[in-house]
């Protein structure tokens, strides 16, 4: 190597986490060592660019210009990657370090060969770089891509080891390296080199300057051919709420949902199915796929209050009927003359991201399983974090009870049913590496059996320190803070694990700070509720609560549910340090009061990693106690309005008796009385409209209720 300037810019811009995300962490590690220990092959650069590297063992690999670790030549036995192709990246590094330090007295001008300091962006390569590195077929079918103007999250440049990232609705690309897009790595089957990479890089030139380290910002990305197109006529936009066949399909699901409101829950689900079908069918023609996801997580709502199952939850479904006849609304907003709205109706609807894609070698780490069960059929969820993306997604798996009937056999245990060639347990407790996996826009995954292409690892006390904000959370004031700051159900893309865990609402999220201990736990047997309130050592003796109203701690909530008899104990057993300390855990969140609540599915302690509904029966004595912890005035009484919700839904509100009715009156008065006063006027205009028979009104006015106190319950009291 004879002059800095000579050097492969794009092999030294790649960091150790680059090379495992094209590679994989085995190779890397061993590589890695290997350099430590001083086995290094001979390295040879050629005038061209090409880099080889010939190794003791007779093995030659070449790697030219403009081509990725995967397109290296490589003479060993291996049938794809392998050590030798990474090797020669890290000797590379290793040598061209060696012959900077040597220059270092002589040469001041001399640069370090490692990763240019500072931000970049991808936005920087240009249409020269994009042709230059990928086939004309491949921007073609980029172009097609953005027709449907798919909205992608695009993440700036935060260090060296988090590169700019574009959160596509059905995969994530990364860019690793800012002097060749050879090394843009996309999760799909193909890796690289694909249109992904091509709708990446045009959301960062439309998302315009971004600061290092900033918020994702989300952006509809247009294809450069149309943009202009669209500038000239004025139309940023196309109106996906416009339109008879949108307006039609908007009055079908208010038709819809005042039937559920009117008639309940409970009502036969056969006068029900054929109009489902119709307005899916509507929806899905229009492409508003996340209004089409809400409707299935209704219709499989009512479908598992009729069986019985464990995986109904009342509170749920109101909350799905606000959330639909909110995003109906919101959309319209959006699309407002004069509007500027912070997310566009295509955002809103889901417009572009339906369908599924195939992904490439993908690793995954359980953040537990949740169970279910009802008469007629068994099955369970489990989520999983990638720590490369920092995406959730979810497994789902049911069995028929009939099924098993049919096969003369007994039904095994639920744990012991096999996914991918694997009991569920495992998967459950394990990190996933597979290459056989298809992902849908809203998380669910799925993979499918094959020989050597999937394997199975338990889960370690370190599984999750790859995992980073927003998903994983260092305190509990910051994750207070980041539910506060996320924007409403509503508006967010669905996603399937918001749904994963029966019975609680809100976000998935892992918790892991310094010094965590547990401040209190006790059984409230009434509720068959375990409680537990973790908090971290302070130094200098107790912690005071914040200015927000939030009291510092994390309260676990985790109720017996007959299908995982072993969860509560397991989670008692954790908290008593019988498997050592604990280090972080994992569940869906949500505010109450100002205070995060969790469901925990998992947590991670010094010995081993506790899936709860994994977990094997060892009951053992707990500490009894009724929950003492006054919920505050307004928070109550927003929980015993939508408890009143919840009745009226299920059991309709045509058959609500005079009984019924006064209560409601007293609810309105108790409404106003706590300075609620519009709370109180919707509440009190519903029960005026059903004495009037003005019905189509009911719909906006409880699901506004239903929003307003999922609101008050969240907040603090000032």
């Amino acid at each position: 190597m004879s002059a800095m300037t000579e050097l492969r810019a794009d092999l030294l811009e790649l960091t150790p986490e680059a090379l495992t995300a094209l590679a994989n962490a085995g190779f890397v590690k061993r590589a890695q060592k290997d350099v430590a220990a001083g086995l290094l092959p001979r390295l040879e650069t050629g005038a061209d660019g090409v880099v080889q590297a010939h190794f003791d063992d007779g093995v030659r690999t070449s790697l030219p210009p403009g081509r990725t670790l995967r397109d290296a030549q490589c003479s060993c036995p291996a049938s794809g990657m392998c050590r030798h192709r990474v090797m020669l990246v890290l000797a590379y590094q290793a040598q061209a370090a060696s012959v900077a330090t040597a220059q270092a007295p002589s040469a001041d001008d001399t640069e370090a060969p490692t990763e240019s300091a500072g931000a970049w962006s991808p936005a920087e390569f240009d249409d020269a770089a994009l042709a230059a590195s990928l086939a004309p077929s491949v921007l073609e079918q980029a172009h097609k891509f953005a027709a449907a103007r798919p909205v992608v999250g695009v993440q700036a440049w935060r260090s060296a080891s988090a590169p700019p990232v574009a959160r596509l609705p059905m995969c994530s690309v990364r860019f690793f390296s800012r002097s060749s897009l050879v090394h843009a790595r996309c999760d799909c089957k193909q890796g690289s080199g694909c249109a992904h990479v091509v709708i990446a890089l045009w959301a960062f030139r439309q998302a315009g300057a971004l600061l290092p380290g900033s918020a994702e910002v989300m952006v509809e990305v247009r294809s450069p051919a149309s943009g202009s197109a669209d500038a000239a006529d004025g139309n940023s936009s196309p109106q996906a709420m416009q339109g008879e066949a949108a307006r039609m399909l908007r009055a079908q699901i208010d038709a819809l949902l005042l039937s559920l409101w009117l008639d309940g829950s409970s009502q036969p689900l056969m006068a029900l199915a054929a109009r489902f079908e119709a307005v899916r069918n509507q929806a899905r023609a229009l492409a508003w796929n996340w209004v089409d996801d809400a409707l299935d997580e209704l219709w499989q709502l009512l479908q598992a209050q009729q069986a019985r199952s464990s995986r109904f939850e009342p509170l749920r479904l109101v909350r799905v009927l606000a959330e639909l006849w909110a995003r109906l609304q919101a959309a319209a907003q959006a699309e407002r003359p004069q509007a500027r709205p912070a997310l566009l109706a295509s955002q809103i609807l889901g417009i572009g991201v339906k369908g599924e894609v195939a992904l490439d070698h993908l690793r995954l780490v359980s953040l537990g399983a949740e169970l279910w069960s009802d008469d007629t059929a068994e099955g369970a969820s489990i989520l999983f974090a990638d720590p490369d993306t920092q995406n959730v997604t979810v497994l789902e798996r049911q069995w028929s009870r009939a099924a098993d009937i049919a096969t003369g056999g007994a039904a095994p245990n639920l744990l012991g049913r096999r996914v991918a060639g694997f009991p569920l347990r495992q998967l459950a407790s394990g990190q996933v590496i597979t290459k056989t996996a298809t992902r849908r826009a809203n998380g669910l995954i799925d993979i499918a059996p094959g020989a050597r292409q999937t394997g199975v690892l338990p889960l370690s006390p370190k599984s999750w320190d790859d995992l980073v904000a927003p998903l994983r959370q260092d305190s509990v004031a910051a994750l207070v803070a980041h539910l506060r700051e996320a924007p409403p159900d509503f508006v967010r893309p669905r996603q399937a694990a918001s749904g994963a865990s029966a019975g609680a609402a809100g976000q998935l999220h892992v918790v892991a700070f310094d010094r965590m201990e547990v401040a209190s736990c006790h059984w409230d047997a009434a509720a068959q509720v375990l409680h537990a309130r973790l908090g971290q050592a302070a130094l200098d003796g107790p912690q005071a609560a914040d200015e927000s109203g939030s009291d510092g701690l994390l309260h676990l909530a985790l109720p017996h549910r007959t299908v995982s008899p072993g969860a509560v104990d397991a989670l008692a057993r954790a908290l008593a340090g019988e498997w050592g300390a604990l280090r972080a855990v994992a569940g869906t969140v949500h505010l109450q009061g100002g205070r995060a609540i969790m469901q925990p599915l998992s947590l991670l302690t010094a010995q081993r990693a506790v899936v709860l509904q994994a977990e094997a029966p060892m009951p053992q004595p707990l500490d009894l106690q009724s929950d003492t912890e006054e919920v505050p005035a307004l928070n109550a009484l927003a929980g015993d309005t939508l408890e009143l919700l919840a009745l009226w839904l299920r059991q309709g509100l045509r058959h609500q008796g005079g009984g019924a009715w006064s209560r409601a009156e007293a609810q309105v008065l108790r409404l106003k009385q706590s300075g609620l006063g519009h709370s109180a006027k919707l509440l009190g205009g519903v029960l005026e409209n059903m004495r009037s028979a003005q019905r189509p009104a009911l719909v906006a006015q409880l699901a506004m209720l239903g929003l307003l106190m999922q609101g008050v319950a969240q907040s603090a009291e000032p």
